[in-house]
């Protein structure tokens, strides 16, 4: 790894880590986000119960109006911010949660969406009531204009503030992590090189989003129903066939979400905060409640009634987290994978992020690896077989390695055990890929490693290997090619949607010229985002997705007694009945 990408790489893991990890007792944003969502449900008297069928009939399109300002139907608005929100999240994200939080962390990602239904009513209802129509007829919203526009002028750095953040996290979650996990799911069951699975994903979102955001609601409208129903039913079936364990596996949830995470496959297990925090942060991964970016897809609806839109925003939540993260959870836990290893045969690169640790070496709690087990120097293999050393992948030990070299990365010829010596350098951190390829008598060789072993899962991989395990001869073995179709098609709408949430940031801050300018280089960063490692992305993901959040919960908590009065003012005036046409 070059210094400065191993510069920018360390100073993104450590603003991540103080955005989601400071201090350390009660990390500040999870306090911010369940106290905020905690603070708007009570003000609004628990909307997101006494409005949800409501919600439900504006969805089926009892109100529309076509005259009405906007580009895009209720429905549309909300598959566009679904088409967001239900992709990576639902799948690599659960599995990510449960991984290093155990099965408790569910518990915290349904709490996070309970009280988010509330705070995406509030934000998507301020963004409609602030947005502005530009002079082509499109609509321009969300938090940017909800905080300038409801708070005042003086407030613009703010609404600055959450706008630079916008652009910085559709690159970040709303990209990279998608074509990441896109491409490793690739690579993990079809063999596929993470490179060409990047350009053909920037290829296939480009050839969208420069037709505008008419294009992504034509296209999401009618993506994301199909893909949600086709991973749902997949899942339905695994848990129906699993019937008799899911009381066990609810309870061990219940039981989990107060308790630490046990230690399971070498993962040393993690602290009641660590699953805490894990659990929120997924939680928001997936339904983005307060983060600030559905607002900008409903501010495109066409009515003229904020509450409208905000009541079928607020089904976001629920669609997302309570019902298809839960159906991706279960899988995994009634399935049993999340807490055993699997083998895999992966080349060592940056994004395999493998691990050198000292033989004998127990992985710390939350995760980490312990102080002073990172050596350095020559180390010996034999062959194929490890002499005085362990790997460390998805921060648990790998069982049963085997080291392999072979000539090309791609078509892996001439594969064989190696024999000789890998030399790391003190600064290289203990990463495998960083290694020096020796000769046994110590001569520089050519030739890329394979590692071969027992590992835990984490992510897509381990939702696919759920699947795989859950399915098992109704899918002729082959279960784990429903989650890499699901992959791919939520990660790419996911993208689609998000590069629509960058521009209208990019036209609130720098005027509509820079608008494809910006396209263009959200289409190169989402092939960049294919080719890096799994820890990097997910960590430039979270960092971005903190950031634009604490400036969008700041505006919900200074105007949820504005959409309060608003409630009240719709109800009233007997605007909860469809009007007479």
């Amino acid at each position: 790894m070059n210094p400065f990408f191993e510069w920018v790489s360390q100073a993104i893991f450590t603003v991540s880590g103080y955005i989601w990890g400071w201090p350390p007792q009660m990390p500040l944003l999870v306090v911010l986000l369940v106290g905020t969502g905690l603070i708007t449900t009570f003000r609004l008297g628990w909307i997101q119960i006494r409005y949800f069928r409501h919600g439900l009939r504006v969805l089926r399109g009892e109100y529309d109006d076509p005259e009405h300002d906007g580009d895009l139907s209720h429905f549309q608005a909300l598959t566009t911010a679904l088409s967001a929100t239900v992709g990576i999240g639902n799948i690599a994200g659960v599995a990510t949660a449960i991984h290093y939080g155990g099965p408790g962390a569910l518990f915290w990602m349904w709490v996070t969406a309970v009280f988010g239904m509330a705070l995406k009513f509030t934000e998507c209802t301020l963004s409609l009531k602030t947005r502005i129509i530009l002079p082509g007829g499109s609509a321009a919203g969300g938090p940017m204009y909800s905080i300038e526009r409801g708070l005042g002028k003086k407030w613009k750095p703010l609404a600055v503030a959450f706008a630079v953040f916008a652009v910085i996290s559709s690159f970040g979650s709303g990209n990279a992590v998608q074509s990441f996990t896109v491409a490793d799911q690739f690579r993990q069951d079809l063999g596929v090189p993470t490179w060409v699975t990047g350009l053909i994903l920037a290829s296939l979102v480009a050839a969208v989003i420069l037709g505008g955001i008419r294009r992504i609601g034509r296209v999401t409208s009618k993506l994301v129903p199909f893909m949600a129903a086709m991973y749902c039913g997949s899942a339905l079936i695994v848990l129906v066939k699993h019937f008799d364990q899911l009381p066990g596996v609810l309870l061990m949830i219940f039981e989990s979400a107060f308790t630490p995470a046990a230690e399971v496959g070498g993962f040393a297990g993690g602290t009641f905060i660590f699953m805490l925090t894990w659990g929120v942060k997924r939680g928001l991964f997936s339904n983005e409640s307060g983060q600030g970016s559905a607002p900008i897809a409903h501010a495109a609806a066409k009515t003229d009634e904020p509450i409208r839109e905000g009541v079928v925003a607020m089904l976001g939540p629920f669609i997302d987290t309570l019902i298809i993260c839960t159906m991706t959870g279960m899988v995994i836990l009634v399935s049993g994978v999340w807490h055993g290893k699997q083998e895999q045969q992966l080349v060592v690169n940056d994004q395999s992020a493998i691990k050198v640790v000292a033989a004998g070496t127990k992985m710390a709690i939350n995760g980490e690896v312990p102080a002073g087990s990172l050596p350095s120097g020559d180390f010996v293999v034999t062959n194929g077989a490890p002499v005085g050393f362990d790997l460390v992948r998805n921060d648990s030990l790998v069982d049963d390695v085997e080291i392999l070299i072979a000539d090309d990365a791609v078509l892996q010829r001439n594969l064989r055990p190696f024999d000789g010596r890998i030399r790391l350098d003190p600064e290289d951190g203990g990463g495998l890929e960083a290694g020096e390829i020796l000769a046994a008598d110590g001569q520089p060789m050519g030739g890329v490693l394979i590692m071969r072993g027992l590992a835990m899962q984490n992510g897509s991989p381990l939702t696919a290997w759920a699947f795989k395990e859950g399915l098992g001869g109704l899918a002729f073995g082959n279960g784990h090619l429903l989650v890499t179709l699901a992959v791919f098609l939520f990660g790419l709408s996911t993208a689609i949607s998000w590069s629509y949430y960058g521009d209208r940031s990019i036209l609130y801050l720098v005027g509509p010229r820079w608008v494809m300018p910006y396209r263009i280089v959200f289409c190169i960063a989402h092939f960049l985002g294919a080719v890096y490692s799994l820890e990097l992305v997910w960590a430039f993901g979270d960092m971005a997705l903190g950031l634009m959040t604490i400036p969008n919960l700041i505006s919900i908590l200074l105007l949820t007694g504005l959409v309060k009065g608003w409630v009240q003012e719709y109800v009233e005036d007997g605007k909860l009945e469809p009007p007479q046409r």
